[in-house]
């Protein structure tokens, strides 16, 4: 009886022990999913992506550059969703997705300056106090950046409302947070950062105010290229770079659709053809000829669409619209990488994870999942012994 008591607790503890082992494999392995998804994919991923390189012709036909460049990045429409429309998981995934993707970017790439070009929140243009600081809060910690690193902020229609629920109160609310400057001059070179939604064109106070402030700074940049011929006639205060500017805005620059655009992140085919509304989907005719006269813009970036595009305007003059950076909005959010100088920039584009790739890998680490516990419970054979026995099979015969 002693003996039957000691086999039968050396049987117990045998299986214990294989069950506290297969449990720990099973942890280990759910581990190893969640780190390669939430953290290592970034990395893989983003490590792929090389500042592209600023070079002009110097004697003998061989390539250097010439001037101190600067790393910029730009991204858009990041829609941090609010109390209204934000169910908490959608919240918590797609948030999540970005502030890995923008620190591991950070961490990697080490750009000088990062632009967000509007459609910060996806609910401020109606968004209590309360909500409104919480949105901020949760945008502070997932963009937080070094202080070497500046952070530069252009203002969209979810921000502040379209133009016919913007208000001073909204425009104020933003600017307190973000105090966003409308020229910003760096390493030589000028980026004008305009309020899309105030260039409605139809003499609102609002718009009045931004049309004038986009004046002065036509007068000032003028003003630079024109020194060299006519030093002191820019008024007080240290002139400004003598380098046309980079535009950033909300919306882009009136075209009829994105029937031209292509590339993997460019507008579905069944929407390419869909005629873009003015003042909604993109700028007036009127105010896109107004900035391309006053600014002479040599590259413009925008966003809004939350597709890849480029397209010329005037004499040549590229635009870029950059997709959103949200999971909420694409499958293969990206950003652009530029490297520019007074006279020359190169642009590259870097993509971040898809979602495809990620729920694809959970359902795949799932289903495994799955079949290690029915073989573990005898539901099914080993898919090892499976293959044993179907071998022995055919060698048999």
């Amino acid at each position: 009886m002693a003996a039957f008591r000691f086999g039968f607790g050396r049987l117990n503890f045998h299986l214990l022990k294989k069950r506290s082992f297969l449990l720990l494999k099973l942890i280990a392995f759910v581990c190893s999913v969640l780190l390669f998804c939430e953290f290592l994919i970034y990395y893989l991923v983003i490590l792929r992506c090389n500042w592209p390189e600023v070079k002009t012709p110097a004697h003998g036909g061989e390539q250097e550059t010439l001037e101190p460049v600067l790393k910029a990045m730009f991204l858009a429409d990041t829609h941090l969703l609010g109390e209204v429309r934000g169910h908490w998981l959608d919240k918590l995934r797609r948030e999540w997705q970005m502030e890995r993707a923008f620190q591991t970017a950070l961490w990697l790439l080490q750009p000088e300056v990062v632009f967000i070009l509007g459609d910060i929140f996806d609910e401020g243009k109606w968004s209590s106090p309360q909500a409104w600081a919480d949105d901020v809060k949760r945008f502070q910690k997932m963009f937080r950046h070094p202080g070497h690193v500046q952070l530069k902020v252009v203002v969209g229609n979810h921000d502040i409302g379209f133009h016919y629920q913007m208000n001073r109160y909204r425009i104020k609310r933003f600017e307190k947070v973000f105090n966003p400057e409308r020229l910003f001059s760096w390493k030589g070179i000028n980026f004008v950062m305009v309020n899309s939604v105030a260039l409605e064109g139809d003499g609102c106070n609002i718009c009045s105010e931004a049309e004038a402030e986009l004046m002065d700074i036509s007068h000032k940049l003028n003003c630079s290229r024109e020194q060299e011929q006519h030093p002191g006639q820019c008024g007080e205060g240290p002139p400004l770079p003598a380098s046309a500017p980079v535009l950033l805005q909300h919306f882009p620059l009136y075209r009829r659709s994105d029937a031209n655009c292509s590339g993997e992140d460019a507008a579905p085919p069944e929407e390419k053809g869909i005629p873009f509304k003015e003042r909604y989907d993109v700028l007036s005719r009127e105010a896109s000829q107004k900035l391309l006269w006053w600014l002479r813009p040599r590259l413009i970036l925008s966003g809004h669409t939350h597709s890849g595009c480029e397209v010329l305007h005037g004499a040549g003059v590229p635009e870029l619209s950059v997709p959103s950076f949200s999971w909420r909005n694409r499958n293969n959010p990206s950003f652009i990488m530029g490297s520019l100088t007074p006279t020359e920039y190169a642009l590259a584009k870097c993509y971040l994870p898809l979602e495809d790739t990620v729920l694809t890998t959970y359902c795949a680490a799932a289903g495994f999942l799955v079949v290690l516990m029915l073989v573990h419970l005898g539901l099914v054979a080993s898919p090892v012994l499976f293959g044993y026995k179907l071998l022995r099979k055919f060698k048999t015969v």
